[in-house]
């Protein structure tokens, strides 16, 4: 029996495989040093939670509306315009099972057979994948560490082709933690703009920024940008919901009209309960955002600074999300035989970068405690200092 040929071509993911060889690990009784898996330490707050189990309790265990229940898609639609100065309706917005489903859902929408598809590296690792399982190619332009990580409007053009579709913008963006500025961002919008190229804008990581960065939706810039992009967002990040799976994509109407029948076909519905607590997350408090920030960033002003005093790794400053990519080649290893090493020698976990399209790097996450990253980078330190 055979498999069809772009199931064979995909590459399982380096992150999940890291994290569940450490969580084995630890299962045996080893003291593991997690920096692998992109998940918040956090427990989702408690009244996300109440509203859901409110739900089951008053019987909201059927069927919805494939494209999410009315209430949170006009909750979304107020967030949107309120946040990101985004205008879209309700019925351009169809909220998934994730913003990973999202961002899938947008590429089979959009992408035809050999049609391209501009992916900044270091990228977060299903990017590449999801543009395969659509037909598409991955064109991968790998950006520079001394313009953080970046993709610039020159570095955009140069690597369209006819067959350019849609080009992949993540800020904040996993695994580096850069924020693009409004001008880089605007800059990238009039190139797309000229050759009608979609955008397909991950923002999930939009309400974790630092040092004064300002997130921007590259939709809200122009009327041509607008029309050209698909945001992507989600609850995962922001509100430590990683397993309720519920994520959105705002689009233009005929975008969502597609990705609405697409996903009636598909998965018929985001999970009924889980959107009620989304729309909790949205409506209630937004403290418990603001409280998760100012831990994580204690965490980065930690990290950031060891790491920096760690000769010779490089590393640029996050201004997002809750990684740091740091640049081990003048360590003489290549990522998987530094992490693989790491693990087995020093028990900590890490992320090799060629899982993000980058060999010269490894990802560390601060989505954990401080008592861990205190211990974790002193067993790096001691690490790097026998090679």
């Amino acid at each position: 029996m055979d498999i069809s040929t772009r199931v064979k071509e995909l590459t399982p993911s380096l992150t999940l495989a890291i994290d569940s060889k450490a969580k084995t690990m630890k299962a045996e009784g080893i003291d593991i040093c997690g920096f692998g898996a992109g998940e918040p330490d956090f427990d989702t707050p408690e009244h996300i939670k109440a509203a859901a189990i409110t739900a089951l309790e008053e019987g909201m265990t059927k069927y919805t509306p494939s494209s999410g229940i009315s209430e949170l898609r006009q909750a979304i639609s107020d967030k949107l315009l309120a946040d990101n100065k985004l205008e879209y309706k309700p019925s351009q917005i169809i909220v998934s099972n994730g913003a990973k489903h999202s961002c899938y859902n947008a590429m089979m929408a959009c992408i035809d057979e050999g049609d391209e598809v501009i992916v900044p590296a270091p990228y977060w690792l299903s990017y590449p994948e999801m543009v395969r399982l659509a037909g598409g190619v991955p064109v991968i332009v790998q950006t520079k560490e001394e313009n953080s990580w970046k993709i610039t409007a020159e570095e955009f053009e140069n690597a369209m082709t006819p067959k350019t579709k849609m080009i992949i913008i993540n800020s904040p963006g996993n695994p580096t933690g850069v924020v693009y500025t409004r001008e880089e961002l605007r800059a990238i919008s009039e190139v797309a703009a000229e050759e009608e190229i979609y955008v397909l804008s991950d923002e999930i990581y939009e309400k974790l920024t630092y040092d004064g960065a300002e997130h921007v939706s590259i939709a809200s810039l122009t009327p041509e940008a607008y029309d050209l992009t698909i945001t992507i967002n989600g609850f995962s990040k922001a509100y430590a919901m990683t397993g309720w799976r519920i994520g959105y994509l705002a689009a233009p109407e005929q975008i969502a009209q597609v990705v609405d029948s697409m996903q009636s076909h598909s998965t018929s519905n985001p999970c009924s309960f889980a959107q009620k607590g989304a729309f909790a997350a949205l409506t209630g408090s937004q403290q418990c955002i603001a409280d998760m920030r100012e831990e994580y960033n204690l965490r980065r002003e930690y990290m950031i600074s060891r790491l920096s005093n760690l000769n010779p790794i490089t590393a640029v400053r996050p201004q997002g999300a809750f990684y740091i990519l740091a640049n081990i080649s003048k360590l003489g290893l290549k990522s998987e035989n530094f992490a693989d090493r790491l693990l087995s020698k020093a028990n900590v976990a890490v992320v090799p970068g060629i899982a993000f399209g980058d060999d010269r790097t490894v990802r560390l996450s601060y989505a954990t405690s401080m008592d861990i990253i205190k211990k974790g980078l002193d067993r790096l330190e001691e690490f790097c200092h026998t090679l």
